[in-house]
């Protein structure tokens, strides 16, 4: 396989003239009228702080140019990762999660202009506002609903059944314990007046005598029917730090064992397009010497992947980075989306690279 980039690597969302210029954890999407729909965190002053609102931003000529990013779920807590899915003739789904102002008040990191905020929050503000949330449009993205919450997260959001079931498969969040709430992976229904219903879940991993964490999982629909899921895993010291793979013929309720596609620090968290092709595609961010974004190819419906391409390599030689995710354009190349640190030395940015491979 060999990758192709079409041209450099190029920033999408940065607010550089703000205290609030740190953005994160995009997804992108192509949308029923054809734009395409950036998600992300933004506005936020570091990786951890009580500012993140999570935005969208819009494209009309397949990512040469962007609307300035734009609230879409901005609650009283820090709004983190934005999943977005199109999905049916004209709906588009955006997700997100928080943390509590405990949690916030926790980290190392913590300054007095953000103490002076959280003791703003009240009680009854932390308690509509927390959880795994998401807002429904109808109108292919310029109007949303009112915030739902899910008992599930996942970087990317849910996945769209070939009958319109919207299903949900994330790790198990429970924003009040966050040290212990992720430790399975479940699939969720997503009902159309926004409750959810359990559907299934996938085993537990082992490897050796370690149980590492399984999180941050993406699932794609085959043209047979078969769920294939791509899970982030890893422990908390960073031996591990991996993608495992499971499958469901059944619409969610039951799933194979899952097996590791990568090396123990091989990288993570990831998202799979479907090509036209007939390729499948996983982006995942590497966090290892030399830091970027890589990529797998399948060519047989994910039974064998071919691993660690790299579309992108950090001009920052930093860590923070990832979350990539990707749309096929209309000439068949590739648009990925990510985060990094920007190379001149300044906070995290959305950035995309636009690649194809032959």
């Amino acid at each position: 396989m060999e990758i192709i980039r079409l041209n450099d690597a190029k920033i999408i969302m940065s607010n550089p003239d703000n205290l609030h210029n740190y953005f994160a954890w995009p997804t992108v999407a192509r949308l029923q009228n054809g734009k395409i729909a950036v998600v992300a965190s933004g506005f936020r002053c570091r990786h951890i702080c009580p500012f993140g609102k999570t935005v969208i931003s819009y494209s009309e000529d397949n990512g040469k140019t962007y609307t300035l990013p734009a609230p879409v779920i901005d609650t009283v807590l820090d709004d983190r990762d934005g999943g977005i899915l199109p999905f049916g003739e004209s709906n588009v789904i955006v997700t997100s999660f928080n943390n509590t102002t405990e949690f916030q008040r926790g980290i190392s990191e913590l300054t007095e202009y953000d103490s002076a905020y959280l003791d703003t929050v009240t009680p009854e503000q932390e308690a509509k506002a927390l959880g795994s949330c998401f807002r429904i449009s109808n109108d292919c993205g310029v109007t949303f609903g009112k915030i739902h919450k899910s008992p599930v997260s996942s970087p990317h959001g849910p996945v769209e059944l070939p009958d319109g079931t919207l299903l949900w498969v994330g790790s198990i969040y429970n924003p009040a314990d966050e040290q212990n709430s992720i430790g399975s992976v479940e699939a969720h229904k997503i009902n159309s007046d926004g409750t959810t219903e359990y559907v299934g879940r996938v085993e537990n991993i082992k490897i050796g005598d370690i149980t590492p964490i399984p999180c941050e999982p993406h699932a794609i629909v085959l043209d047979d029917g078969t769920i294939l899921l791509h899970i982030r895993v890893e422990t908390l010291d960073d031996s591990i730090f991996t993608i495992y793979q499971s499958k469901s013929e059944d619409n969610g309720k039951t799933w194979s064992s899952p097996e590791r596609l990568l090396p123990l620090t091989g990288g993570s968290p990831p998202h799979i397009l479907k090509h036209s092709s007939g390729m499948l595609v996983c982006t995942y961010g590497h966090r290892e010497i030399p830091y970027g974004i890589k990529a797998m190819f399948s060519d047989d419906n994910g039974k064998t992947w071919d691993y660690g391409y790299d579309i992108y390599l950090c001009e920052a030689n930093d860590s923070d980075l990832g979350y990539p995710s990707s749309v096929e354009l209309d000439d068949g190349s590739i648009l990925t989306v990510f985060y990094a640190l920007d190379g001149d030395g300044g906070p995290a940015v959305i950035m995309q690279q636009n690649w194809s491979f032959k």
